[in-house]
């Protein structure tokens, strides 16, 4: 068994999919077919069930993903500590943030980074931020910046960013021009949330059973932008972070605080607890501590 192999199996038993993995791996399909059977012969066993439409591992193949897993992040341990021994202001840091993270605070972010540390590379990967808690967890990304609480046990966290939730309703709604607004007054409403990988999607739901109400949801989006113009069309109301506000066109999109309660938007940086924190990973989490 070589590194190889067990890099394009995990990948394949990661998606499910021989074609998403040989994408992401940059390989032909049937490259990576005969890399994994070459695996299984060597091992003298099945590793993919291979007789349904959509390949499941099986008994085996589960303890060898598994297994892996921990192989492969103790190789990428071992090298990055190497790394960091002959080339202390080099590096590279994977960081995963929502896609509303990285529009606000990022750019500046990595800016102000890059001009202290020009040879530390910053590979960004926008995901929901459920899907940024599991990549951290699994070892797939050195950092991630999520909405809190998050589970200390298994991360360490450090507070970045905390401000309030506010109501983004179209200029002619009749809760415009508001001084404040409870949440229960929005029951009738039709919301316009983030898609169910993001955590503002779930919090939203949350808070408004807390008022008594579930949420009548008219459209859903992985975009804010894009839910920011159907606001604009005026096809339904949102929530989202008070930064947001500077960012719309408030003579179309009115936004307005919600009270009764204050519905918090608190951030945080987390990793992976015991994980090995690289020179350049330590650096990065000092700056954002610092901001």
């Amino acid at each position: 068994m070589d590194i190889r192999q067990l890099t394009y199996f995990n990948e394949v038993a990661k998606f499910k999919s021989f074609t998403k993995a040989s994408n992401v791996l940059h390989l032909s399909q049937p490259t990576l077919s005969k890399m994994v059977r070459s695996l299984e012969d060597e091992l003298e066993m099945e590793l993919i069930d291979r007789s349904s439409r959509q390949i499941e591992l099986t008994e085996a193949g589960e303890i060898v993903y598994e297994q892996g897993q921990v192989i492969l992040e103790s190789l990428d341990h071992l090298s990055t500590h190497l790394y960091d021994l002959m080339n202390l202001k080099k590096g590279k840091i994977k960081i995963g943030i929502p896609p509303l993270i990285g529009f606000l605070f990022f750019p500046s972010i990595i800016k102000e980074f890059k001009t202290l540390y020009p040879d530390i590379h910053i590979q960004l990967n926008e995901y929901g931020a459920n899907k940024v808690e599991e990549e951290v967890r699994d070892g797939m990304l050195d950092l991630g910046v999520v909405v809190l609480p998050m589970d200390e046990e298994q991360f360490d966290v450090v507070p970045f960013v905390s401000e309030k939730h506010m109501l983004f309703v179209h200029h002619s709604h009749p809760l415009a021009d508001k001084a404040s607004v409870e949440m229960n007054a929005l029951h009738e409403e039709d919301f316009i949330l983030f898609s169910e990988d993001f955590a503002l999607h779930n919090k939203i739901i949350e808070e408004c059973r807390k008022a008594g109400f579930y949420p009548k949801v008219a459209y859903e989006s992985s975009q804010w932008d894009f839910i920011g113009e159907m606001i604009g069309q005026n096809l339904g109301i949102s929530i989202f972070p008070q930064s947001i506000s500077k960012k719309v066109d408030q003579e179309v999109v009115k936004s307005i605080p919600i009270v009764n309660p204050v519905v918090p938007w608190n951030l945080g940086i987390i990793t992976k607890k015991g994980r090995y924190e690289s020179f350049a990973l330590r650096e990065f989490k000092k700056m954002l501590h610092e901001r």
